[in-house]
């Protein structure tokens, strides 16, 4: 064990309420003064800055300096990553009582009028996630794309047939490593998103066509007007070419 990788420094500092508070805060890639994460967190600035501070030294956030004030971000979109897997976890193993550390909005904060950016649609691990994925997932389990049974998955013949008219090919996929689908927890909808090879095909065949993209850091991925309008009803037409 003498190369594992020190899970436990990153364990430790998400550990703490407060922290994990902030952290969640910089979820969707941007850059936020100690002064607005205090006040996220319920902290006073000065105690804002001492876990800032310890996160920052545990390469977690980078900070950014602007005249007097320090922005943070997150240092990495791994970083995010780690986060967004450990939110997933904390539904799958209780899946009836979110912690509130990983709700939307903190006792202090003001919920937005609209649902962010990262709760529409983000990265999880290689494929799509947030509402635009759990709504896919539901369209594909009603028109008997896919069946469920417990935690199991599987296409269905008229779900490879309708996949393959859109080029997904799921032969193709039975070569990949992993499984080829399955129900992957979504923290922000408490409802599962496709997960597997099949959900990063998904994901590539929504990126490659226009309808999703990824700017910088962010694990929020930008929806085009076609795309909001393609992906919605993605089943349908793909049902409609085939009984041409």
């Amino acid at each position: 064990m003498e190369h594992a990788p020190c899970i436990s420094q990153i364990a430790t500092l998400l550990a703490e309420p407060k922290r994990s508070a902030m952290m969640w805060a910089l979820m969707d890639g941007s850059a936020r003064a100690t002064e607005e994460l205090a006040l996220l967190a319920g902290l006073s600035p000065s105690s804002a800055s001492a876990h800032l501070g310890r996160l920052s030294a545990g390469g977690l956030l980078k900070v950014e300096s602007r005249g007097r004030k320090r922005f943070f971000r997150l240092a990495a979109p791994e970083v995010g990553a780690a986060i967004e897997a450990l939110a997933s976890a904390s539904i799958a193993s209780a899946p009836r009582d979110i912690p509130a550390v990983f709700k939307r909005t903190a006792p202090l904060y003001k919920p937005q009028a609209k649902p962010s950016s990262l709760l529409r649609a983000r990265l999880c691990d290689d494929h799509l996630g947030g509402t635009l994925a759990a709504e896919l997932y539901q369209r594909l389990l009603d028109a008997g794309w896919i069946e469920q049974f417990d935690q199991r998955v599987s296409v269905t013949h008229k779900g490879a047939t309708g996949l393959a008219a859109r080029g997904v090919f799921i032969q193709a996929l039975a070569h990949r490593n992993g499984s080829i689908c399955c129900a992957c927890p979504d923290w922000s909808e408490r409802r599962p998103h496709m997960g597997g090879s099949l959900g990063a095909a998904l994901l590539q065949l929504f990126m490659q066509s226009g309808w999703l993209s990824l700017h910088g850091d962010s694990r929020a991925l930008q929806v085009s007007v076609a795309g909001q309008r393609e992906i919605q009803r993605f089943v349908r037409e793909a049902e409609l070419e085939l009984a041409l």
